[in-house]
């Protein structure tokens, strides 16, 4: 699918201030999304390297533990992202939204008509254009141990839950909330967690199986699909992880 013409885009990336600083990126890639509303969509993902939080169930250490990647320019990221010529693009880490320059990005994806799906733990903010807001908020299950953290851990602690990130993302923005879930005491986390934002849309909310195993993942399933539909959650399977495998570029 295009998504304007090639000199529309020539136009776009001419205007980006040349003394930017570069993004630094672990991979862009061509899939379908795993999780949440849109599973199924064919979408180009740009995983940004870095974040401030590190989940003991980190699914992409590389972008967090041991952040790793490639410094690009902003146009040289939106010139990867069209010449896939798909309308569906979803800006993942990492915390994408750690940094500034994520903020020119999602203007000239804007400007070229792309829907833009943001992946986030909601801890912070930036003034973007976005579509869908994927929020994942941290529960107590993703601070990890000072054994294999550290002083990351009361870092960790102390940075995972920012409420008035939450209400603002959530006010400002169309967006889903995906709660990784390993446990029922998981699940009484989330009603104690939407209590305290009661405007929450509770058909927005799901709740997604802890694990990149496909056995383990199964095994939740059995309990907590039936839980969601009692609780009027969704549920929210990994799909990629279903398709794929759990393998970068997925």
């Amino acid at each position: 699918m295009s998504n304007g013409r090639p000199s529309d885009r020539k136009q776009l990336t001419a205007r980006i201030p040349s003394e930017l600083p570069y993004v630094f990126i672990s991979e862009i890639y061509r899939s379908r999304q795993g999780e949440g509303l849109l599973t199924g969509t064919d979408s180009v993902f740009v995983r940004l390297s870095g974040c401030n939080l590190r989940c003991d169930f980190c699914d992409t250490p590389y972008t967090s533990w041991q952040p790793e990647g490639t410094h690009l320019t902003v146009a040289e990221v939106f010139q990867q992202v069209s010449e896939f010529k798909t309308r569906h693009v979803v800006l993942t880490g990492g915390e994408p939204l750690l940094f500034p320059d994520i903020v020119p990005l999602c203007d000239l994806l804007r400007e070229a008509r792309h829907h833009i799906t943001i992946e986030t733990a909601g801890t912070v903010a930036q003034p973007v254009a976005c579509d869908l807001m994927s929020i994942s908020p941290k529960l107590s299950n993703s601070t990890p141990s000072v054994e294999r953290a550290g002083t990351w851990r009361e870092r960790h602690e102390r940075a995972r839950d920012v409420p008035a990130v939450i209400r603002h993302l959530t006010s400002a923005y169309e967006y889903q909330l995906k709660f990784v879930v390993g446990t029922l005491a998981d699940c009484q986390e989330v009603e104690e967690w939407l209590e305290r934002y009661p405007t929450s849309r509770r058909d927005r909310v799901l709740l997604m199986p802890q694990g990149i195993d496909l056995r383990a993942l199964e095994a939740i399933a059995l309990w907590l699909e039936p839980y969601c539909r009692e609780r009027q959650f969704t549920f929210c399977p990994r799909r990629h992880i279903e398709w794929y495998g759990a393998v970068r570029g997925t």
